[in-house]
Formats: structure tokens, C-alpha cells, sequence
């Protein structure tokens, strides 16, 4: 992913650009019980309350993504897996974040179910994002990034708590994701280890709603 200056688009402007870019997934959304009495999240800028205009350098990360990657486990063991990130918003100034995984066995079939995540994400008016995210196996993590351009954004961990049962051997990591020239989403977690970053997971996901 090369880094390149940012470019400034007004909210519609962009919204009419991921319009274009998503044609196929455009008459989707994520499910809502409809019954509230405040909106539903919506995973689709098409539908439900306007995204925050403090949000347009996060916009095209707003959906529901789906693919598969590559990671090493604690042992040092590679292993494929299956991926769902989910990017969502109500109207206020954060996006919800939601990844599921499941590893995948030699036979392309699901081995076992894996890691989940659901947090937040924000960017203040400096363009300094923010993201707070819930591991399934024990921790909490603060991460702090910056967008790298209007299709790339990296972060870093600040903070990591990790419960008494919870992965001890998590150390502190490095995030980058990016819009590819195919439009799919590309994500990798570095994490530190013995002095050195060292890639943890990666995967290529395609946008299935929004």
C-alpha cells in the first residue's frame, strides 16, 4: 500500500464515489430488530441516518467485508482462517467494529471457530483516530493511527489489559489497513516480539453489503 496525500472530499462527494465503487452489495444491509426507539446501525451509507460528517476519512470503511487470511498462533504454527469485519455507524460521531474469524483445516473446510473483536472507532478533528477494541480471548486494547491517505489508515497499540485466563503473550502491535486497487479491503496486525514486529494475521476481505 503506498502512501499517497490525502484528498479532500465533501460528505456527498464521497458517498457518490463508494456508490460507485460498490454497485454490487449497494441494496444490502446488516439486519435490524426494528423495534427500538432509536435507530438501527446501518453497514450501509445508502440507508438509515447520515454518517457523521466528522467521520468522511473513515467513510469507505463503512460494511460488512468477508475473506480469508493467514496467521501464526501462539506456537509458531501458520494456519488459514475466515474472516467477517463488520464497520457500522447510528448517526453519531464513532463507527461500531465487529471481526469474527474460523480457522480453516487443509480441506478448505471450517476447523474451529477463532478470535473475535467489537469496539469503536473515531478520528477527531486533527485526523487522529481512536479505536477501543474487546478481544473474545481476554484483553482490551487502545489503539492510536492516523489515515495514511483516503484508503489506507495505520495504527498503533497504546494501551493492552489482558484478564487473568486472557493471552499473556500478546504483545504490543501495529495495524494497517487499506483499500487495494481491487477495492477489496487488505488488513495486517504486527506484533512485537523478542524486539522485532512481527506479522500475526492478514487478510484480503470483499465488501458483501454497503
Amino acid at each position: 500500500m503506498t502512501e499517497q496525500q490525502p484528498i479532500s472530499l465533501s460528505g456527498s462527494e464521497a458517498v457518490d464515489r463508494a456508490a460507485e465503487q460498490w454497485k454490487e452489495s449497494a441494496h444490502r444491509n446488516i439486519p435490524g430488530l426494528g423495534d427500538l426507539p432509536v435507530v438501527d446501525d446501518t453497514a450501509n451509507l445508502r440507508e438509515g441516518p447520515n454518517l457523521h460528517d466528522g467521520l468522511l476519512a473513515l467513510l469507505p470503511l463503512v460494511g460488512v467485508w468477508r475473506g480469508t487470511g493467514q496467521a501464526i498462533d501462539d506456537n509458531g504454527d501458520a494456519y488459514s482462517f475466515g474472516q467477517q469485519l463488520i464497520f457500522a455507524h447510528d448517526g453519531e460521531n464513532y463507527l461500531t467494529y465487529e471481526s469474527r474469524t474460523w480457522r480453516i483445516a487443509d480441506n478448505g473446510e471450517v476447523a474451529e471457530l477463532g478470535e473475535r473483536e467489537t469496539g469503536f472507532w473515531r478520528i477527531n478533528l486533527q485526523d487522529e483516530i481512536e479505536v477501543v477494541a474487546a478481544l473474545s480471548s481476554g484483553a482490551v486494547e487502545i489503539f492510536y493511527g492516523n489515515p495514511m491517505n483516503e484508503r489506507a489508515w495505520q495504527l498503533e497499540s497504546a494501551s493492552t489489559m489482558v484478564t487473568a485466563t486472557g493471552p499473556a503473550a500478546l504483545g504490543a502491535g501495529k495495524r494497517l489497513y487499506g483499500l487495494m486497487p481491487n477495492n477489496n479491503l487488505g488488513w495486517v496486525d504486527e506484533r512485537l516480539i523478542n524486539g522485532e514486529l512481527t506479522p500475526r494475521m492478514s487478510a484480503e476481505l470483499t465488501r458483501v453489503i454497503g
